[in-house]
């Protein structure tokens, strides 16, 4: 016989079984008796007692688990059990807790019970009343805030103030063109800008700042990351991303923004073909980018890439600045 009562909170419940001992005695080693299907904190429980133990190696022992019976995401959840002496209060040497992370349809026993919970000859002696022992079990499951907290939209908000242009303090001008920003941005982002912003250089004190050997296109973009940390869409790469991503990278390792610099590094990596290879091989020597560097050589020492990629104009550029690449690559390609 057993039976379940519920907390109040539907978060925790408790079951109790009754059994008859000599009844017990005469079933099988893995024989089961089960709590029905309890919801308890959003989720499916069922406990499962095996009076004379789940295994054959247990026969000697009554075993216990707790069943997380949901197919939804895992839960944490406090099982105790313990056996209920004579007198009706709970056994002090026979009780036991565990707290468990329970994945979906958890399958793993020895992470949700006891195989070897008490001794049979020891329920037999120490807590058989009228023919009968009680084990009681407790469940409680644990609670999550249920406030979903959204994501962070800083980058949002700093992408409007780029826009509308609001306190900006400093103006870079590049080739005619203007680009309003603010100085602690700037500051917070690149020690190459907050060393020419706040630093002993002339432009420390300047309203506005001339730009050189960086194109308009480029530092809009490079501009927009340092306020959103967002990697630019394909739209904003413009008709030619892969040359873009490349005056990219070279941008930010002249303004030391490592993280832009990794990216643009794994954009090329992913879209390198036998058409830009070369070039991006060019890149990554020029800008210190060395895991860029190798997977260029490795795709040129392809054997159906190479044959493809010394016909290339990025090839023949490659081999007039970098002879010493051209050397490193015939190597590896006798390798």
């Amino acid at each position: 016989m057993s039976a379940s009562v519920f907390d109040f909170d539907s978060c925790s419940f408790t079951h109790q079984f009754k059994l008859n001992f000599l009844e017990t005695e005469k079933v099988a080693i893995g024989h089961l008796v089960s709590s029905e299907v309890i919801s308890a904190g959003g989720h499916l429980w069922k406990i499962d007692c095996y009076p004379r133990g789940e295994e054959s190696d247990s026969g000697k022992f009554l075993s216990i688990f707790l069943q997380h019976e949901s197919k939804s995401e895992g839960v944490k959840a406090i099982f105790e059990a313990f056996v209920m002496d004579k007198d009706g209060t709970p056994s002090s040497s026979h009780r036991n807790r565990l707290v468990h992370v329970f994945a979906p349809m958890d399958s793993d026993n020895d992470n949700r019970g006891w195989p070897c919970f008490v001794e049979r000859s020891v329920l037999e002696s120490l807590y058989v009343t009228n023919g009968s022992f009680i084990i009681m079990c407790g469940v409680k499951v644990e609670q999550h805030d249920p406030l979903e907290l959204p994501p962070s939209d800083i980058g949002c908000h700093l992408g409007l103030l780029l826009d509308c242009t609001d306190g900006s303090d400093v103006s870079f001008i590049i080739d005619g063109e203007m680009f309003p920003a603010h100085r602690a941005v700037l500051v917070a982002r690149s020690p190459v800008f907050k060393a020419q912003i706040l630093g002993s250089m002339a432009d420390a004190n300047m309203s506005s700042i001339s730009l050189h050997d960086i194109a308009p296109a480029t530092f809009r973009v490079m501009l927009r990351f340092i306020y959103t940390d967002a990697y630019p869409e394909d739209d904003e790469l413009g008709d030619s991303p892969d040359d873009m991503v490349r005056y990219l990278l070279a941008a930010v390792d002249r303004f030391a923004l490592d993280r832009l610099k990794i990216l643009c590094a794994a954009d090329l990596r992913d879209n390198m073909s036998v058409d830009t290879v070369a070039d991006t091989l060019i890149c990554a020597e020029t800008h210190n980018c060395p895991q860029l560097k190798k997977k260029c050589f490795d795709f040129i020492a392809e054997e159906k890439n190479f044959k493809k990629v010394v016909l290339t104009d990025g090839f023949f550029q490659l081999a007039q600045q970098f002879p010493s690449i051209i050397d490193e690559l015939k190597l590896k390609v006798r390798a």
